[in-house]
C-alpha cells in the first residue's frame, strides 16, 4: 500500500451546469453544429493563421477542427457520440500545450436536457489527469475557459 504522502490527488472533471432560453434542437444544433459562430476566435490552435471556423462532424467518429482563413485545417479531436439533440461526446486530444496528439485524450460530455420553455445544458470535462504533471494548473485555466465559451454559447442560442 502507498504512503499517503505518496499518493497524488487527480484533478476534479470541470463540471458546468447552464440554462438557456431555447428548444432542446436549437441549443445542440447551436453548440454542435455552429461552434465556430460562438467560440472565441483567440482560442484557437492555428498558430499562423486567423480561426474562421470550427467544426464538428455529425457522426460518431467524426473530427472536430478548426478551420483557418488561409484554408488549414487543425484537429482538436473526435467525436465519440453523437447523438442529438440530447448528448455528443467529444476527444479533445488537445495536450497541456494545445498540440493536436493522437494518441492523448480528455473526455468533453455534454447533455441536453428539455425543460418547458428551456434547455439545461449539463457540461463535463473530465480525464484532465491524463495531462500528467501540472494537471491541477490546467484545470484552473481550462475551468475558466470553458466557463467563458459556454457564455458565448449561451448569448449565441438565446439570440438564434
Amino acid at each position: 500500500m502507498n504512503h499517503p504522502a505518496q499518493q497524488r490527488i487527480a484533478p476534479a472533471a470541470i463540471r458546468k451546469t447552464i440554462e438557456v432560453r431555447a428548444p432542446i434542437q436549437r441549443a445542440f444544433e447551436v453548440f454542435a453544429g455552429r461552434m465556430g459562430e460562438w467560440w472565441h476566435k483567440e482560442h484557437s490552435v492555428a498558430a499562423h493563421t486567423i480561426q474562421i471556423d470550427v467544426v464538428i462532424e455529425p457522426r460518431g467518429g467524426g473530427r472536430w477542427y478548426e478551420k483557418g482563413a488561409d484554408g488549414s485545417e487543425h484537429m482538436w479531436g473526435r467525436v465519440l457520440a453523437w447523438e442529438p439533440p440530447s448528448r455528443l461526446v467529444l476527444a479533445w486530444q488537445l495536450n497541456r500545450e494545445f498540440d493536436y496528439d493522437p494518441d492523448f485524450a480528455t473526455t468533453v460530455e455534454v447533455n441536453f436536457e428539455a425543460r418547458g420553455e428551456v434547455t439545461i445544458v449539463h457540461f463535463e470535462h473530465r480525464d484532465l489527469e491524463r495531462m500528467g504533471e501540472g494537471a491541477a494548473q490546467e484545470f484552473e485555466s481550462m475551468d475558466g475557459g470553458w466557463g467563458m465559451l459556454l457564455g458565448l454559447f449561451k448569448s449565441k442560442v438565446e439570440a438564434a
